[in-house]
């Protein structure tokens, strides 16, 4: 009687490509692993979120943050709302919109304060305050801290603000020392109704004029304004 190899042996001679197979998935699925590991620190170190902490001794009533680069506050982020003091307020800003922002309040008592072209990369929270000096977190930008109280209140920064039926074309501030009107802010784009423009003036030069032309190429002027006591300057 003829004898036949038993079926059972032929998978072990196939066993050490099998294995062999198996093993190199493996291996690339620890790499992946290892690669998504690794990029996940970098990435959260990307993020441009924070905390805005309120130690100020007054609510906040309004808060803007915007990109550096952007010419314009956008909406105020606590619409209706107030932030207690010592309380926070969480600003979620997507990864798209960089590091450097800036960022302004503006507290119960209409007084501003803002914190330019700050790397909110590379803090967990900002305090407004006297607690900012130990509570800006760390690596904190330089700037970082809360200006004295007598710089805040000379801070000429405003928001120029459209409520108008028409978009505004060209605006123009200086000051009141000054002959010209010098460039104008809005360079090649417009201010559409319903739309802030960030004014952002040098610390100290209160008494300012403005000047805009509409996109029906009328003009509109503000003369001797003080824009160290305001917040807003309205157009309609």
């Amino acid at each position: 009687m003829r004898l036949h190899p038993p079926r059972l042996l032929a998978p072990y001679f196939l066993a050490p490509h099998f294995l062999a197979t198996r093993l190199a998935h493996l291996l690339g699925g620890l790499f992946l692993l290892c690669c998504a590991a690794l990029a996940s620190p970098a990435q959260a170190q990307r993020d441009p979120s924070f905390n805005l902490v309120n130690r100020s001794g007054q609510p906040i009533r309004e808060i803007y943050v915007s990109p550096s680069e952007d010419r314009y506050w956008g909406h105020d982020l606590l619409e209706a709302d107030l932030l207690p003091d010592g309380a926070s307020f969480p600003l979620r800003i997507a990864p798209s919109a960089g590091c450097l922002q800036d960022v302004r309040v503006v507290y119960i008592d209409g007084r501003p304060e803002e914190r330019r072209r700050q790397d909110t990369c590379r803090i967990v929270q900002m305090v407004f305050g006297a607690g900012a000096a130990s509570g800006a977190g760390p690596g904190a930008a330089p700037g970082g801290r809360p200006r004295p109280g007598a710089q805040a209140s000379a801070n000429p920064s405003f928001n120029l603000v459209n409520h108008g039926g028409a978009s505004i074309r060209e605006v123009y501030v200086t000051s009141v020392q000054v002959d010209d009107w010098g460039e104008d802010r809005l360079g090649q784009q417009v201010l559409p109704p319903g739309r802030h423009l960030a004014v952002r003036l040098p610390s100290g030069d209160c008494v300012n004029d403005v000047r805009i032309v509409w996109m029906d190429g009328r003009p509109e002027e503000r003369r001797r304004i003080d824009t160290c006591g305001l917040v807003n300057l309205i157009f309609r």
